[in-house]
């Protein structure tokens, strides 16, 4: 599918709505699957089990509109795809039977926005975060993070949070990310260095359905 029907298609998902507009209405840009409204106690409590406990998220520090939720695809990709709305601020996996799971995300602020075609090359379970040489050059404070000192461990501080998809293009590690962050205020805006940020919770939820190989497109 041509990168250019997926521009256009990205302004039938954004509706003719701002972002502003989307935050402040809460509007739906594509048709739920459930009438019934997400229960944000439920779909963002505490994960214990986890290697690094989870906390639960207060639910008024998410906007409704970006609550995990089951739609009506909008993209028209084929199911197991990942699509990420940049105009809305949504991550969609597509699923069998016409229906979508989609996530509020986070993205790359102005100068870091990353958009393309590409796989996801591997996935890892609380990963390490090796900071790429550019971010290190503009903040040299990162350099005890590089790959030649092994990186930050992980954990709920750091930047990569409790999963990471790899995004790769032609073989090759873009050095792109879908990811978790502890910052939950991020959902929504455009604040990562190019990576797409999620709540660890949504991560979580979207890693247990994600395979290796499975395309994403950015749009």
């Amino acid at each position: 599918m041509s990168f250019s029907k997926n521009l256009s298609r990205r302004t039938v998902l954004a509706g003719g709505a701002s972002l502003s507009a989307l935050a402040l209405a809460g509007c739906e840009t594509s048709p739920v699957v459930s009438s019934k409204a997400p229960d944000p106690t439920v779909l963002y409590a505490a994960l214990p089990n986890e290697r690094f406990p989870v906390p639960a998220i207060p639910p008024e520090k998410i906007h409704p509109g970006f609550y995990r939720r089951e739609v009506v695809d909008p993209t028209g990709e084929a199911p197991g795809t990942i699509f990420v709305d940049t105009s809305t601020f949504y991550l969609y996996h597509v699923q069998e039977g016409g229906t979508a799971m989609r996530y509020g995300v986070g993205l790359g602020r102005a100068g870091f926005a990353w958009k393309g075609e590409a796989i996801i090359g591997r996935k890892q379970k609380w990963p390490r975060w090796t900071p790429p040489a550019e971010m290190i050059a503009r903040d040299p404070s990162l350099e005890k993070y590089s790959w030649q000192n092994g990186g930050m461990a992980p954990g709920l501080n750091n930047p990569l949070g409790a999963r990471g998809l790899y995004i790769y293009q032609n073989g090759r590690d873009t050095l792109y990310r879908v990811h978790s962050n502890s910052d939950v205020f991020s959902i929504g805006r455009a604040v990562s260095s190019g990576c797409v940020r999620m709540i660890h919770q949504d991560i979580i939820h979207l890693y247990d359905r994600v395979e290796v190989g499975s395309r994403i497109v950015v749009a």
